[in-house]
């Protein structure tokens, strides 16, 4: 175990044999320990065929295991006054735990047993199929964020980034066991997957990990998924639902992940539509009344990234908020943030990151990222000096490039609504 540069003093990393990682964040004075399976495996890796599928194998690997049904899984976890989830996103997998520390070692024979021993029984898969078809629908019934969907599936086309990350109806009755076991054998291998732990680590708990995690194997199979970096379309889309309000969404060009310019483009976000104070909230919802909700948000990959813009309102006002969305970001433009703006977004960005790593399941969360996407573990204050470093030049560089382009817009109009 070795502790790694200056960035990581606090986090100690094992790389076992077989390649998987380990990451470790001991904190001595709190009670909890979270664990955390984060695998390289989403959405984007998936084959047209395929979609949904990483979705779903996180699923069933709740379904039961060799020795435990999904009822025991629950129960223990109870038992001992703790809890476990999972999420799917377009590029990992992440299934977690938290646990009081003096459990913690169940916990990760419990995560062990079903990341190893899932049986992916036909009868469960039958009934998992529904229970996803049902987030479909209701993801469906959820205008505010159907739109975003049609939005990435417009903008993207056919790559894998423009799939939703729940599948389809067609696509998810096609999956068998047989699928998900060749599916696991090409992405749940030793060098994608990064055991996180962080809080009151337990002694000898790493130890337990590798010695759960750090010896199985599997051949990387040949993998035909779209892994080129997708060209966005800006495409226009406009689809009509039963819903009370219009809802839009935009979205530019963006950074990816490891681009060197991406705190200024977390800091124009901000001002833009990230926060209370921002020049969208602020122009839009508390000076013209114009809609609730109204808010920007980044979506960065490993090669490729979106700004987006989100807006709800009546449908006799969506052309106003349409022109006022673009008023405000020709006005950012034309004459720039203030030099207090920026200012006042890297106190807030730095302030968010602190105060949302009060928890073990944020540290453990922000430490199994980073080993996934960099490698590299940095201290908060070099994270805090990286962001001090943006200038108001350089977000205005991301300003004039971002918005030279043509946007790609994604509508839903209520039913019956006069065509705006």
């Amino acid at each position: 175990m070795n502790n790694k540069d200056r960035g990581a003093i606090l986090i100690k990393k094992i790389t076992c044999n077989n390649g998987l990682r380990i990451v470790a964040e001991h904190i001595p004075h709190v009670r909890s320990v979270a664990v955390g399976i984060w695998v390289q495996a989403g959405s984007r890796y998936e084959l047209p065929e395929e979609n949904g599928l990483t979705h779903f194998i996180e699923h069933m690997l709740f379904k039961g295991t060799e020795k435990r049904t999904a009822k025991q899984i629950a129960e223990e976890f109870d038992r001992i006054g703790g809890n476990i989830n999972a999420f799917t996103s377009k590029e990992n997998t992440c299934y977690y735990a938290k646990v009081l520390d003096h459990h913690a070692t169940h916990a990760v024979e419990i995560l062990a047993d079903m990341f190893f021993h899932s049986v992916f029984d036909p009868i469960e898969i039958e009934k998992e199929r529904q229970v996803v078809l049902e987030e479909i629908n209701m993801v469906e019934d959820t205008p505010d964020d159907i739109v975003h969907e049609y939005l990435w599936k417009e903008m993207y086309g056919d790559h894998p980034l423009g799939a939703p990350i729940l599948g389809t109806e067609e696509t998810l009755n096609s999956f068998t066991k047989e699928m998900i076991l060749s599916y696991m054998e090409k992405h749940y291998i030793p060098e994608n997957v990064v055991i996180s732990v962080a809080g009151n680590i337990p002694e000898d708990l790493t130890e337990y990990i590798e010695s759960l995690f750090g010896q199985f194997t599997y051949k990387k199979s040949q993998d035909n998924a779209d892994f080129a970096t997708p060209l966005m379309n800006p495409i226009f889309t406009q689809n009509s639902r039963e819903t009370e309000q219009a809802h839009i969404c935009l979205a530019y060009p963006g950074l990816a992940v490891k681009d060197d310019n991406i705190y200024s483009l977390v800091i124009l976000n901000n001002i833009l539509g990230g926060s209370m104070s921002s020049r969208l909230f602020q122009e839009i919802r508390e000076d013209k009344g114009l809609a609730y909700s109204i808010y920007s948000y980044h979506s960065s990959y490993e090669d490729t990234g979106i700004l987006a813009i989100y807006g709800g309102t009546s449908s006799n006002q969506l052309n106003e908020l349409k022109t006022s969305i673009s008023d405000t970001i020709q006005t950012i433009v034309q004459n720039g943030f203030t030099e207090n703006e920026v200012a006042s977004a890297k106190e807030q960005l730095k302030g968010n990151l602190l105060l949302g790593l009060e928890s073990t399941n944020a540290r453990m969360s922000r430490n199994g990222k980073n080993e996934l996407l960099y490698g590299k573990h940095r201290s908060l204050d070099e994270v805090s000096e990286t962001i001090d470093e943006v200038t108001l030049a350089s977000v205005m560089d991301l300003v004039k490039e971002i918005f030279s382009h043509k946007p790609a817009i994604s509508i839903i109009m209520p039913k019956n609504a006069d065509q705006q």
